[in-house]
């Protein structure tokens, strides 16, 4: 099982924000910005409570995380990204979560 890393500080978050570029489709945003170091991608992940109570922005959270982890070996590396779910992906599928996310990285170049 392939593990990836998270940006987990505040500070990381807004760097990212404020720095990076950002692309979005009707149930995500994401947010890219180059590293210096070339090694892993970091990812981070944000649910707001306007999408669902916690058990919905949890199940978001995880559909997200597990989305990247299959395909994060296609994609460069040296990059921090902020994933933002939408109000439109609660109650979406997997396969939409994915599809998704794949068409932000390929519109980043990512992939």
């Amino acid at each position: 099982m392939q593990k990836f890393h998270s940006l987990t500080n505040n500070r990381d978050f807004q760097s990212v924000y404020r720095t990076g570029k950002s692309l979005a489709n009707q149930y995500l945003v994401m947010y890219v910005k180059k590293r210096d170091d070339e090694e892993e991608n970091r990812v981070g992940i944000s649910v707001s409570k306007k999408v669902g109570n916690s058990v919905v922005r949890h199940r978001l959270k995880r559909l997200i995380r597990e989305s990247y982890r299959l395909n994060c070996g296609q994609a460069a590396r040296g990059f921090d990204l902020v994933i933002i779910a939408r109000e439109k992906s609660n109650g979406k599928t997997y396969q939409e979560i994915e599809g998704a996310l794949l068409s932000l990285l390929k519109n980043h170049h990512l992939i």
